[in-house]
This record gives C-alpha cells, sequence and structure tokens, in this order.
C-alpha cells in the first residue's frame, strides 16, 4: 500500500523512509496529485494553515475514496494536541487512526504500523 506524506521538519520523511513501502511525497506547493490506488497518509501535526495541504489533495479527483487510514507524528508534550491533525482527517474522511509516534518514530512504532496495513488486507486494485 502507498504511503502519502508531507513534512517540513524532516520528521516525517525520517520514519517514513525507515517503514521501507511505496511512499508519495507531497510538494506542498503544489498537493494536486491524483491516486488510483489505496493509501494511507502519515501527517505531522501543524497548525491548521499548514495542513490544508491534505484538503487539497484529499479533494483531488478521487483520492478520498483511495484513503483507508491515517497515522500521525507529534510532540506528546502538546497534550490533547498530540496528533491532532491525523485525528482531524480521521474524523473527516470517516477512516480510521491507525497509529500514533513522536517525533521520527521508534523501530517499535514502524513495526506496529506495518502490522496495522498488512491487517487492512487492502486489494490495491478495488476501492
Amino acid at each position: 500500500m502507498k504511503v502519502v506524506f508531507f513534512t517540513l521538519t524532516g520528521q516525517t520523511r525520517k520514519f517514513v523512509e525507515k517503514l521501507r513501502m511505496d511512499v508519495l511525497e507531497l510538494n506542498p506547493a503544489d498537493p494536486f496529485v491524483k491516486m488510483n490506488e489505496p493509501f494511507i497518509i502519515v501527517t505531522p501535526t501543524y497548525d491548521k494553515e499548514v495542513t490544508e495541504i491534505w484538503d487539497d489533495f484529499l479533494e483531488t479527483g478521487e483520492n478520498s475514496q483511495w484513503l483507508k487510514g491515517v497515522a500521525g507524528g507529534g510532540n506528546i508534550n502538546f497534550g490533547q494536541l498530540y496528533v491532532f491533525t491525523a485525528k482531524d482527517i480521521a474524523q473527516d474522511y470517516n477512516v480510521p487512526l491507525l497509529h500514533r509516534f513522536e517525533f521520527q518514530g521508534n523501530d517499535e512504532d514502524v513495526l506496529k504500523l506495518k502490522k496495522v496495513v498488512n491487517d487492512l488486507g487492502i486489494d490495491q486494485h478495488t476501492k
């Protein structure tokens, strides 16, 4: 399954690279990429204005129909705001929040997310 992400600091990229999965890094200047296969999102936690990239991406073509779940990274010291971007996307698009991790995640986070994605059992050619 494809993993779609973007990052401003590089933390999310470092985590996604550890997954060793098929990835697409969104360019915040041009998030209007059309998808034609199931994917998950891995998102950092930023202010809503910064993460409007996700709305632009998910409202392009049929992208929202291909979205199967979301994982979020952040700083647990932010309390209730921890991974709020991932929580908002999961709620807004009615998909599961697959995993939460701090900063660039660790080996356990990588294993947990890979297992959850594998357990989704999505055939890449079905919506």
